[in-house]
């Protein structure tokens, strides 16, 4: 499983790594989050920041961030 956390570094992008970062603890999964601030890059998935991709999908992007129990629920639905 791939997460990509899609940001340049403001607070909302540091609060949603956070968010995934929580979410994959609490789901006992042992994967690699890549935490992309390049924004030529960021705009492959989306123009709006922060996002949330997994397995190469955008699953979520902008405001307002997802809860901690939907971020979960988008990672379960990858495994």
């Amino acid at each position: 499983m791939e997460i990509m956390v899609l940001g340049p570094g403001c607070a909302n992008c540091k609060n949603m790594e956070a968010l995934v970062k929580k979410a994959v603890k609490e789901l006992n999964l042992d994967v690699k989050i890549d935490k992309i601030s390049d924004i030529q890059e960021i705009m492959n998935y989306t123009m709006t920041t922060p996002g949330f991709v997994v397995n190469g999908k955008l699953k979520h992007a902008g405001m307002p961030l997802p809860s901690i129990e939907k971020v979960k629920e988008i990672i379960k639905e990858e495994v």
